[in-house]
């Protein structure tokens, strides 16, 4: 398959995954302060895992990042937002090293969302301040999401396979 033809097929299938994640977001309530679990942060996770490409994720992350702030409900998220999913996606691309599998995916959804919701919350700590305390957000909204993050990860990992491998089977390493 020509490159243009698999670059076109990675931008539809990271389009897809984000737009899935939106939708989640905007159904899923806020927990504390105005957060809430963040949905486009899963979909970039299983995103990197699956097509394992630099420039196709960066540019998933950017989109990402800038897709969060404009949705965010946290008071001068916008920004924090942006440096979040920017970051994350370098921390994700050295995840992606790993081998494949349902062991590897678990840490990389852990350590990913503990790491986004770092970064966010110390983003937004230092450009506009925090509505509470950085442990009171954490313990409240970080932990949980990492955990709520996981389980929706373990359980859309295989859904996501099956994606990626009705998009482009031949490119694919990842099975079931």
């Amino acid at each position: 398959m020509s490159y243009v033809k698999q670059t076109t097929r990675d931008l539809a299938m990271a389009g897809l995954m984000l737009a899935a994640g939106l939708v989640l977001h905007f159904v899923c309530p806020a927990i504390v302060a105005g957060m809430r679990p963040d949905f486009s942060l899963i979909m970039l996770i299983l995103f990197v895992l699956l097509r394992r490409e630099r420039k196709i994720t960066i540019a998933a992350g950017i989109a990402t990042g800038i897709i969060t702030a404009m949705t965010t409900t946290f008071p001068g998220g916008q920004i924090a937002n942006v440096i979040d999913k920017v970051l994350t996606t370098f921390l994700l691309l050295g995840f992606s090293m790993l081998p494949e599998g349902y062991f590897n995916t678990i840490v990389t959804s852990i350590v990913g969302t503990i790491f986004s919701g770092t970064v966010f919350l110390t983003s937004a700590f230092l450009i506009v301040g925090l509505p509470t305390t950085f442990k009171a957000l954490f313990i409240s909204v970080v932990l949980p999401a990492a955990a709520l993050n996981t389980i929706a990860i373990v359980l859309l990992y295989p859904l996501a396979i099956k994606l990626n491998n009705s998009l482009s089977p031949q490119k694919s390493g990842v099975r079931l």
